[in-house]
């Protein structure tokens, strides 16, 4: 447990780590196996305050801050990263609504998405962006009535499931020929927006992750996030606090995953009479897990304190994520090296965390993108 988490923080540790147990941990292996989100279970996160915890109480959440969403996503990672993901993205919608919103637009879609009974999502990644987030396809075209939304969006969690979205796209082009982004709300159930297909990932299954189309999608002026041309600052805060603080506490639910199934196996397996706990080059390989998790786990809530402070901490949060995601494929590596030829059996779980492990790293951007945003942060 990181040492410096208030007493309340410690007792949400302990009661999302209950409810994880009992809820999530007997299924984890299953919906990997499927692939299958459990939407069904969102309105029991909702209850549990978990989807839009830093919501103010005004409108449907609880209050908290960055850290504790961390500790929650964190706390569901270490036994489903997939389904951590799922309420990552979700956030991400709840947190352009409440950051950027007008006081009608967070009265109208935060209760309910707090509640669990409508599914959240960003749409920012293209075919032709990734990185790029400038590089939008997608047009957001203004009418005498609204505006019009034309374009498709690739590799976004919740795709399929999502029925408030924000989307990010291309509203014209300013006087040196850049594009000027905007960020629209599209309510639910607008005809025009469907999603399109469903990919088959590697890793971080538990979570839809596809394309989201956008035909004709008329939406009012009251779906404006922002102001038109807002789009590039909306995205650029939600994912670079929330969305990579985010993928760090997923990376880090999987580095406590894999230190403590290590630990439990190595302690019951028995060779030559001794348990593997007496081996050196094993007790290596869980001092080493041990590091790399405190390390993860102190990077990210050192980030996350810093934005409760109120104090803006991109290259923070680019750094915790760096380092989280690349250690815990480190991890996940030694863990099945650990477990010999159990390693590699799917009855056991290091495999799945080597496979969700190698898919954190380019979501939400890759590990070189993170060391260009730090570098920045330092020499700008």
């Amino acid at each position: 447990m990181f040492q410096f988490f208030t007493e309340d923080q410690k007792m949400l540790q302990t009661v999302v780590r209950e409810f994880v147990e009992q809820k999530i941990a007997p299924h984890a292996a299953e919906w990997d196996a499927e692939d299958k989100c459990p939407v069904e279970l969102w309105p029991e996160l909702g209850q549990m305050g978990i989807l839009g915890c830093f919501v103010p109480q005004q409108y449907g959440g609880v209050g908290l801050g960055l850290t504790e969403r961390a500790i929650i996503i964190e706390e569901v990672s270490r036994y489903s990263a997939g389904l951590g993901i799922a309420i990552m993205t979700h956030d991400l919608g709840v947190a352009a609504i409440l950051n950027w919103g007008t006081e009608e637009q967070k009265q109208k879609y935060l209760p309910e998405l707090c509640a669990g009974t409508k599914v959240g999502g960003l749409s920012a990644t293209e075919p032709t962006g990734g990185s790029d987030l400038g590089n939008q396809g997608t047009t957001i075209d203004k009418t005498d009535t609204g505006f019009v939304v034309n374009g498709r969006k690739c590799f976004i969690t919740n795709s399929h499931i999502a029925n408030v979205n924000v989307i990010i796209g291309c509203s014209g082009v300013n006087e040196k020929g850049r594009k000027i982004l905007s960020a629209v709300i599209v309510p639910p159930e607008t005809p025009g927006l469907t999603p399109g297909r469903e990919e088959h990932k590697l890793g971080l299954k538990g979570s839809v992750t596809g394309e989201v189309i956008l035909n004709d999608v008329k939406i009012g002026d009251d779906c404006m996030l922002s102001k038109v041309g807002d789009g590039m600052k909306v995205a650029m805060h939600t994912i670079g606090h929330f969305g990579r603080s985010g993928m760090a506490a997923i990376a880090t639910g999987v580095l406590k995953a894999c230190l403590e199934d290590g630990i439990k196996f190595a302690k019951e397996r028995v060779v030559y009479g001794k348990p593997l706990t007496a081996l050196q080059a094993i007790q290596f390989l869980i001092a080493e897990n041990k590091v790399e998790y405190e390390a993860a786990e102190n990077m990210l809530f050192n980030a996350t304190a810093i934005y409760d402070r109120g104090t803006e901490c991109v290259p923070d949060v680019a750094a915790a994520k760096l380092y989280a995601s690349e250690a815990a494929i480190r991890a996940a590596k030694r863990t099945i090296e650990l477990m010999g030829g159990y390693g590699v059996i799917n009855e056991y779980a290091a495999g799945r965390y080597m496979r969700d492990a190698l898919a954190i790293v380019p979501s939400g951007g890759t590990s070189e993108i993170m060391k260009i945003i730090i570098a920045g942060g330092l020499t700008r």
